[in-house]
């Protein structure tokens, strides 16, 4: 098999599933896969999940940088990913607070190099997005002993929210919810998305013998919705400056901020709401609400 047929590798690991097509096989393969390997990564430990975040993050500023700049690797990425490396670092060592003060002075630096060119609001703004959701899972993934389940739940609510939207979409279809931007979404996917989150974080609870599951359920709606909105948002910076995907390095689905586009704004929500409720205990916080 030629390495020049990437088409062929992924029908023989999709096992010739006849009843999906060659793209979306590709897709329920390399998603699987992606979905093992942050998993285990997450359950280990604090450190193996910090360095998972820092690598994902570090292809979001890559994806981010060309999108706005142009070909990278340029000044303002490698600054980006030194701000990305103190966020994994600090989140992961119980001094989150100095990560997103790390974040805040990258996100200024990387402004000030292309001041005056147009591009230092949006290349700021990328700062903030590929380093904040790394603090934020980060901080919750240290509190322990719950720390692995806190950020387990943000992550399968984005997950749960996703394959509800697609398939609520699919099956029902209806008014568009914002063709302009994305001429795929449908308001019966937000509604599916968004219940099936919600569905999910009750289930959670029960799962895990964690949690109240009222309180995760109608959280679960909460961080649905706003995954929705993260993923309208980077749709909307793609139509902006005329692409499909942020890249092509996830084969099936596009680009890493393709798929944690609901991560990146779900997260920070999770991280504002535990904040909110008890600093000091952030995970115990997100799951029981008190």
């Amino acid at each position: 098999m030629s390495a020049g047929k990437p088409d062929d590798r992924w029908q023989f690991l999709s096992g010739r599933l006849d009843f999906v097509s060659p793209e979306l096989a590709k897709r329920i393969v390399s998603g699987a896969a992606l979905g093992i390997v942050a998993l285990v990564l997450t359950y280990l430990s604090s450190t193996t999940f910090a360095a998972m975040m820092f690598l994902m993050a570090a292809a979001m500023c890559w994806e981010w940088g060309r999108m706005v700049r142009g070909p990278m690797p340029d000044t303002g990425m490698v600054i980006n990913i030194l701000a990305i490396f103190l966020a994994a670092s600090l989140s992961a060592t119980d001094m989150a607070g100095l990560g997103v003060a790390s974040v805040i002075i990258g996100a200024i630096a990387v402004a000030a190099l292309v001041f005056g060119t147009g591009k230092a609001q949006l290349s700021g703004l990328g700062v903030l997005y590929t380093a904040l959701p790394v603090v934020a899972l980060g901080w919750l993934r240290n509190d322990e002993p719950l720390g692995f389940l806190a950020t387990l739940f943000v992550l399968i609510s984005v997950v749960v929210t996703d394959v509800g939207a697609y398939a609520s979409g699919r099956t029902v279809g209806g008014p568009k919810l914002w063709p302009a931007v994305s001429p795929n979404k449908t308001w019966s996917g937000l509604l599916g998305g968004v219940v099936s989150a919600g569905i999910a974080g009750a289930l959670f609870s029960w799962i895990s013998g964690s949690g109240s599951p009222h309180w995760l359920a109608t959280l679960g709606l909460i961080l649905g919705l706003i995954a929705q909105g993260g993923d309208l948002a980077e749709s909307a910076l793609k139509r902006h400056f005329g692409l499909k995907d942020s890249s092509d390095l996830i084969p099936g689905h596009g680009g890493v901020m393709d798929r944690m586009d609901g991560v990146v704004t779900a997260s920070i929500a999770a991280a504002l709401i535990a904040f909110a409720i008890d600093a000091y205990a952030p995970a115990r916080a997100l799951l029981y609400g008190s």
